[in-house]
């Protein structure tokens, strides 16, 4: 640390370093390079990928390149933190169990929404907006989870390409919001419009989650760019090889990984999270490949020394924390691993059920595991159903009008020949490539969307939908958009599905009144006092579910009957039908009421009870019923 006398308000600057330049030993000081401060809280400039921005000289790497970048650094400007009226604004703490997740992108979600402000469009403010909030609201999520909102720059690769990362996960300033997703209007800072958000979505019930950045930065690998820790302390900010130290350990897929088990570097990803809760008011976070946050000499510790600090903070012991519970290093997949109250983002209930709906691939047992909370993952040690993050779809992959109408990645448009993103999709396009006008592939493809959506949401832990598929938006089969800021990206709002929409919106109603399956607690499939089990599992004949049938790979036909559900009076019962041909039901004793059918999402429910035994139940659907009071 340092104090520079008479510095204040207004103030551009920028650090140089000096110090010895030996990579071999993780030493590359370079005092020809203007440095920016990772603690700033403005930055001034942009990045334009220049040869005087490296420490190292580009045809000799073990040498320092001695030309002077000032000119063209990023710097940092001291910023006055003016007091935002926040009236009685404060961190929602909402209930995990009541906790309906909606990832999106600031600038996608309102991008080409006719009801937003054409200013307003795409930032902040647009998000905060009166047409944005009510389609939250009237969706029925409780929390958006913004995709990286931190200020960032473009990688090298895609400014050549003339491209941009649009999904931001390349941070270079972590107490600064990104200002390109601001609206520009006059006399209003980035940091308050952000805040501004913040109130506004609050006053709607709407928690604010981030998707957070530190396990790299934008400087890459050891041919990368000195914009700030590099030039500052490489050997403590980033993971070195051991044996080779002007080489880094590249956990993250991204070049580097940042090295969070020093210290130093532990407090500055504390004092980050501490500022954006303390002074923006966020509601949580959301850590891209997380395993790098408990990642120590003997590989991931979900008792390291950044958990142990994080859950004994004060201030952030009470947010919610979120992992992606993988990176690409060894031991790097720690699904179900992580502290006791963190969620974790759950990909074996979204492969699952893809491959139940989509391909048919998995069985009744594989399916029920995942309904119930992935008990094979979270039980054993401890953790609560709601921990389990189930989603279908992301960010990152296909979009779900895309799981059913896609068999084959499209990626050309990133540049990369189609090589880039995941790998197996678990998708189906029923019979065409892409777009359709064939009714038939249209009411499969509809039939599986909803499917896919009311198990998400039903199921036992927090429910994650992804911005968009609620109107049936296309990416045009690219499952890696990550650098497309256009029209692949942004929701088409004029060619929303009103009925996917009225269907979604119906599920989340259903959850928020009943919470089918219950998030606090493992099922056990003991009887209460009225001798009603809290979970029984039977077939369509009505007859109870052996080992064999569970692993029968031809049938994928399965009721389930809950005895004591998370808000519902009375008993409630599910119907899932996973062939493609119809299936006649035997019902339990009833009567039932009918309160939704996947298959038909026009249909009134919820009326007179269903006098009939039996329910004849259309494929790759579900059913949903309550039991109807006796007198």
């Amino acid at each position: 640390h340092g104090r520079l006398a008479g510095a204040g308000p207004g103030l551009v600057y920028g650090l140089r370093a000096h110090g010895r330049w030996r990579p071999e030993r993780g030493l590359r000081f370079n005092p020809n390079k203007l440095l920016l401060d990772p603690y700033a809280h403005e930055i001034v400039g942009t990045f334009v990928w220049r040869d005087e921005h490296y420490g190292a000289d580009l045809t000799y790497p073990q040498h320092r390149d001695m030309s002077d970048n000032a000119v063209h650094a990023l710097k940092a400007r001291v910023v006055y933190e003016a007091d935002f009226d926040w009236g009685r604004d404060a961190l929602l703490h909402r209930p995990v169990a009541e906790t309906v997740i909606y990832e999106v992108h600031v600038k996608g979600f309102t991008q080409q929404h006719p009801d937003v402000p054409e200013t307003l469009r795409g930032s902040y403010a647009g998000l905060a907006s009166d047409a944005a909030i009510a389609h939250l609201q009237q969706l029925g999520v409780t929390a958006v989870c913004l995709l990286p909102v931190h200020q960032h720059v473009d990688e090298h690769h895609l400014a050549e390409r003339g491209l941009h990362n649009y999904w931001g996960y390349n941070t270079v300033g972590f107490f600064c919001p990104e200002p390109t997703l601001a609206s520009g209007r006059p006399g209003v800072s980035v940091r308050d419009e952000f805040r501004a958000m913040v109130k506004r979505l609050h006053s709607a019930g709407i928690e604010v989650l981030l998707d957070v950045v530190f396990n790299h930065t934008a400087e890459g690998d050891e041919r990368g760019p000195t914009i700030h820790f590099r030039g500052l302390d490489d050997a403590s900010y980033y993971r070195l090889q051991p044996y080779a130290q002007a080489h880094y350990v590249n956990d993250t897929g991204c070049g580097n990984t940042v090295n969070v088990n020093h210290p130093r570097v532990a407090q500055l990803v504390l004092d980050s999270l501490r500022y954006w809760v303390e002074q923006m008011h966020v509601d949580g976070f959301r850590f891209d490949l997380a395993p790098v946050l408990g990642r120590t000499g003997h590989g991931f510790d979900r008792h390291s020394p950044f958990f142990t600090a994080l859950a004994q903070d004060p201030l952030l012991a009470g947010v919610k924390m979120i992992a992606e519970p993988w990176d690409i290093g060894p031991g790097g997949y720690q699904l179900g691993h992580f502290p006791s109250g963190w969620l974790e983002w759950n990909d074996q209930f979204r492969d699952t059920l893809r491959r139940f709906w989509v391909t048919g691939s998995a069985t009744r047992g594989e399916l029920a595991l995942r309904l119930c909370g992935s008990a094979d993952l979270f039980q054993a040690s401890g953790r609560r159903p709601a921990e389990s993050i189930n989603y279908v779809t992301s960010h990152d992959g296909f979009c779900l009008c895309d799981v059913v109408s896609y068999e084959r990645k499209h990626n050309h448009a990133n540049g990369e020949n189609n090589r880039d993103g995941h790998e197996p999709n678990h998708s189906r396009n029923f019979g065409v490539e892409g777009p359709s006008r064939d009714p038939v592939v249209l009411e499969q493809r509809g039939r599986v969307q909803r499917a896919l959506l009311a198990c998400t949401v039903f199921a036992q832990g927090t429910p994650m939908l992804c911005a968009g598929d609620e109107i049936g938006r296309s990416q045009g089969g690219n499952n890696n958009a990550y650098c497309q800021d256009n029209a692949t990206n942004w929701l088409d709002w004029s060619n929303a599905d009103a009925s996917l929409l009225a269907f979604t919106q119906r599920v989340l109603a259903l959850q928020a009144r009943y919470r089918p399956l219950d998030n606090q607690r493992w099922y056990d499939g003991v009887a209460d006092a009225t001798g009603l089990p809290d979970l029984t599992w039977f077939d369509e004949l009505g007859e109870p579910m052996g080992a064999a049938a569970w692993q029968d790979a031809e049938r994928r036909t399965v009721a389930c009957l809950i005895g004591r559900a998370g808000l519902a009076t009375s008993p409630l019962l599910l119907l899932i039908n996973g062939d493609e041909a119809r299936c006649r039901f035997h019902l339990p004793l009833g009567p039932w009421c009918l309160e939704l059918d996947s298959s038909s999402p026009e249909r009134d429910c919820g009326g007179s009870p269903i006098e009939t035994p039996h329910f004849e139940l259309a494929g790759r659907s579900l059913a949903v019923f309550i039991a109807a009071p006796t007198t």
